[in-house]
């Protein structure tokens, strides 16, 4: 499958700038320091179920490696699909537990196999447009994912929803098939997919006995054939419309959990269709600030700007009008935080000093929710930064909709 791809065009050299922006991405670079061309989100990873031994012997070959790079500065961006280089490493990782998980039965099996579609997840990581390799891996996530799927003693299915004049995947996990469960429509951010959740489910939700719903964002993975653009939550709009032809879910009790620019289109949702909504949860959501700041978005990383750039379908990057371009996805902008509340609860929150969704943004929100609130999660480290805040999350959708 990979093999014709040994001289691969490396990921951190796929986007193309105008020379105005590179220059200030050159400058940037070199204030920076920074050794990832990658955002490294190793604590998110663990807890979404990569083992964090295993994590820091992949990022060790890659950072040991001796081919050449793309870029020197950046450890990460070892050139062609050979050892050292960052979706070669990463899908070796996930073939292993796809090996371990094929030979295992039940539970232990299907945990084995979601491991191994997590491993190819981050192998695309962060899911360029055109990074071949990246294309592969999802390919390879889909299939251990599907795999996991058959061994696990819950329900998985994948739905097909009618979204302007295609259909959109979905997958559908459902603690049992004895009755109709509440669901909790789950959406991430635009460089992760939606087989990156099962944790969520397995650990947060099943026991609660509530479905899962998880949704790819327009542009990214299941949903790459949709544009981003500011009415980003029309994908997910389609979705709520679709749930009451499914007999597994009680389409009375719906919640949203959205993380990062996911988190945008849940509380954009909970304003455009409050009355089949119960409860919403925007995890470290940009709604309004990092969008009317051209200067916060010249301040990300190269790798973030790269992926919002490839979400917008830019040929050749000009980072003042795109930032211009992007003033319209905040909400405040809108008009849908400014005009009337919505009567769906909203819990909006963020670990203290997060640049993308600031304490100002989750504030702004809770204004416009009845019943909504505001929570800057203040934790000593960030692993309890996150397990306190999904805790609040699930306990925030449990008093709603059970």
């Amino acid at each position: 499958m990979f093999a014709r791809n040994k001289l691969a065009k490396e990921t951190s050299a796929l986007t193309r700038y105008l020379p105005s922006s590179e220059a200030m991405l050159e400058e940037k670079n070199s204030k920076d320091n920074h050794h990832w061309y990658r955002n490294l989100r190793k604590l998110q990873w663990v807890w979404q179920g990569v083992d964090p031994i295993e994590q820091e012997a992949v990022l060790s070959k890659i950072a040991s490696s001796t081919h050449d790079r793309s870029h020197d500065e950046w450890l990460d961006t070892v050139a062609g699909y050979r050892s050292g280089n960052w979706a070669y490493e990463w899908t070796k990782l996930g073939a292993a537990h796809q090996k371990r998980g094929q030979e295992l039965d039940g539970d232990e099996g299907a945990d084995e196999l979601f491991q191994a579609a997590l491993c190819f997840s981050i192998a695309g990581y962060p899911h360029i447009k055109g990074d071949n390799l990246a294309i592969q891996t999802q390919v390879l996530a889909n299939a251990a994912y599907t795999e996991g799927a058959k061994k696990t003693r819950y329900t998985i299915k994948t739905i097909e929803v009618p979204f302007k004049n295609k259909k959109v995947p979905v997958n559908l996990h459902l603690p049992a098939t004895d009755k109709p469960y509440p669901v909790v429509i789950v959406s991430a951010g635009l460089d992760s997919l939606q087989t990156d959740m099962w944790r969520l489910f397995r650990d947060h939700l099943a026991p609660k006995n509530i479905a899962m719903l998880t949704v790819d964002l327009p542009s990214v993975g299941q949903s790459n054939r949709w544009p981003l653009n500011h009415e980003f939550s029309d994908l997910h709009h389609a979705v709520l419309e679709h749930l009451p032809t499914l007999p597994w879910v009680n389409h009375r009790r719906i919640g949203l959990l959205g993380f990062r620019f996911g988190g945008n289109a849940m509380v954009r949702l909970s304003f455009l269709a409050p009355d089949q909504i119960k409860a919403c949860v925007a995890l470290g959501a940009p709604v309004h600030d990092v969008f009317s700041s051209p200067n916060k978005l010249k301040k990300m990383s190269k790798m973030y700007l790269d992926v919002l750039a490839s979400r917008m379908g830019k040929d050749v990057v000009d980072i003042d009008s795109m930032s211009g371009l992007m003033s319209a996805w905040s909400l405040k902008v809108q008009g849908v935080l400014g005009s009337r509340k919505t009567k769906v609860p909203i819990l909006a929150m963020s670990l203290d000093g997060d640049p993308v969704s600031p304490h100002s943004d989750n504030q702004l929100v809770a204004l416009y929710s009845m019943g909504g609130r505001a929570k800057k999660i203040e934790s000593k480290t960030i692993t309890k930064g996150y397990e306190q805040s999904l805790d609040l999350a699930i306990k925030w959708l449990e008093d709603e909709l059970i």
